[in-house]
């Protein structure tokens, strides 16, 4: 593959997980029916919204039976910790709203809030907080729940912070500079003078994701200025084309990028194409703390949440939230990201997806990253942007960061046991037993269920788990814009019987 694995594993083996009286989604605000794609086919990867949708009715006894709101604390309780009375807190800190370019038009508030609580994220962030329609939407639907964090005011589960992204593309010593970063405040009249500002550059109303005609030290000034503690977070920042270190338009340090500013980054975060290992490679991000969220387009459990990160923080708040990245201690910290494995993400090697050529990294330099189809210059992915700027070898492991679990999602996962693809209806109603069953989504993926059970009562989606927790499985590299493939080679229950006996 290019690069050696370094596998991190968090210990997590005795909680049993809890569930709570049964609600149906009309209960969260969607009305009667969740809509799913029936699409039919091989593969991993769902097919784009719009065709082959078929509605399910949740008010149907034996699946309504099956969704339940969950009750099962802050996330990550089995995480053994020095103040087990703290709270551990899986967020989702970067997604977007339905007046996002490419977004699902169910991407609301609601929507978000029960697919949040089958996934076990506790805290979101609003998204999109420029655009007039979601931020006049947002402030009329939320209420404060405690400092800088909002909810529902028909609910008490999911919470949120008020943020986005932004796109700032401008020019720097001749060189066009393309970069994507989230910035999150805790109160509304803060947001509306940030709003106020950035309308004097772009047409808010436009895109969820605004883009700027503003150098980005330009924009922190302005979002520091506003509030001294506002995060700022550096977005996916291998991606090519929009980040901090894109082979086409980014730096080659932070510090070139941000200048005197890079005192004011909260975090940066890893993006679907790599993960924490490949970022400590970087020295120069030692001091700054690594996040991983889903960057997610639709509300379904297999883009949000799809990364995340399990914050503990001595309670809810933006204050503890915001010193959990940027200055850490014993009270409020990081204790893991959920990644995918990288080599899922689109940009993680090079090529050109138009000829069908993927290259690894030292593939990529014989054939002086070009396309051996077309003659065509190759878009240069992750894994060879972190080898050209890498100061450490690819095996270095820093034992004072966060651990971090590699895994698909769960209806990933499913899809491959049942030969569909994750939207299929079939998948979800599996999807929704597992979870009534063995508790949130991302409990069950970091290992925080009871395995007895699921052994017995789910073979080969412990089988599946397992697996991927061995990295026994095969990898197919992403490459310019396709998303790569975790494949699950699984053994029947009546085969692995013959085998053993």
């Amino acid at each position: 593959m290019g690069c050696q694995r370094l596998w991190v594993r968090h210990a997590l083996e005795h909680s049993t997980v809890q569930g709570a009286p049964p609600q149906t989604s009309a209960e969260h605000g969607l009305g009667s029916c969740i809509v799913l794609e029936d699409n039919s086919g091989t593969g991993n990867r769902a097919k784009g919204s719009g065709s082959g949708r078929v509605p399910i009715d949740t008010s149907m006894r034996d699946v309504a039976q099956l969704v339940s709101a969950p009750a099962w604390g802050a996330g990550g309780c089995g995480f053994e910790s020095r103040h087990p009375d703290q709270m551990k807190i899986f967020a989702d800190l970067h997604l977007h709203s339905k007046y996002s370019r490419a977004c699902s038009k169910d991407l609301n508030l609601e929507n978000l809030n029960y697919y949040a609580k089958l996934k076990g994220l506790k805290l979101l962030i609003t998204g999109d907080f420029t655009h007039p329609l979601w931020f006049k939407e947002i402030s009329q639907k939320l209420e404060e729940a405690g400092d800088g964090v909002y909810k529902l005011k028909n609910d008490d589960e999911t919470f949120f912070l008020l943020g986005g992204e932004i796109s700032s593309i401008f020019s720097r010593q001749g060189k066009v500079k393309r970069i994507h970063y989230l910035a999150i405040l805790p109160r509304f009249d803060l947001v509306e003078k940030l709003n106020k500002k950035l309308s004097l550059y772009s047409n808010l109303a436009s895109d969820g994701r605004p883009i700027l005609g503003l150098d980005v030290i330009d924009f922190m000034k302005i979002l520091f200025d506003i509030y001294e503690k506002a995060i700022f977070i550096p977005a996916h920042i291998w991606t090519p084309w929009f980040s901090l270190y894109g082979s086409m338009s980014g730096f080659d340090s932070i510090y070139d990028a941000f200048d005197d500013y890079v005192r004011y980054v909260t975090a940066v975060e890893t993006g679907l194409s790599s993960d924490p290992n490949m970022n400590w490679r970087i020295p120069e991000l030692d001091n700054i703390s690594i996040v991983s969220f889903s960057d997610s387009h639709s509300p379904q459990t297999h883009r949000l949440g799809r990364e995340a990160t399990l914050f503990e923080v001595e309670n809810l708040s933006y204050q503890n939230i915001y010193q959990a990245m940027a200055s850490p201690d014993d009270k409020n910290k990081i204790l893991l990201t959920v990644e995918f494995f990288p080599e899922e993400g689109k940009y993680h090697y090079d090529g050109h997806r138009f000829c069908k050529i993927r290259f690894s990294p030292e593939e990529a330099k014989r054939n002086n990253y070009l396309c051996p189809v077309c003659g065509k210059k190759v878009t240069i992915g992750v894994m060879s942007r972190v080898e050209e700027l890498a100061k450490r070898p690819v095996d270095f492991y820093d034992t004072q960061r966060p651990n971090f679990k590699r895994t698909p999602p769960l209806l990933e996962i499913l899809a491959q046991i049942y030969n569909t693809q994750p939207t299929a209806k079939k998948v979800f109603i599996k999807y929704l037993e597992l979870i009534k069953n063995f508790g949130p989504e991302l409990e069950i993926l970091t290992g925080n269920y009871d395995k007895e059970s699921m052994k017995i009562q789910e073979p080969l989606v412990f089988q599946a788990l397992e697996k991927i927790d061995r990295e026994d499985i095969v990898l197919e590299p992403g490459y310019d814009g396709e998303y790569g493939k975790v494949i699950i080679k699984l053994e029947s229950v009546e085969e692995k019987e013959k085998r053993l006996f």
